[in-house]
């Protein structure tokens, strides 16, 4: 089988998990907009980034793992 014929399931199971990350996702835009006009570079959404993603991944390792080889 060629490699474009593969899929990645972790692409898949991130965007059916998406829509239960509302919240976090919420907030870092709410953060990405407080900090738009900040010229200094000193504010940043790390913080509410990595919360998001973290919401996400937590999703998607218990469906995810138990179909590695």
């Amino acid at each position: 089988m060629a490699d474009d014929d593969l899929a990645d399931p972790k692409k898949y199971l991130e965007d059916s998990c998406k829509p239960k990350c509302v919240k976090p996702l919420l907030e870092y835009q709410a953060c990405i907009k407080r900090i738009e006009g900040d010229e200094t570079g000193s504010k940043h959404c790390t913080g509410q980034y990595f919360d998001y993603w973290s919401c996400v991944d937590k999703c998607v390792a218990p469906k995810l793992f138990p179909n590695l080889k």
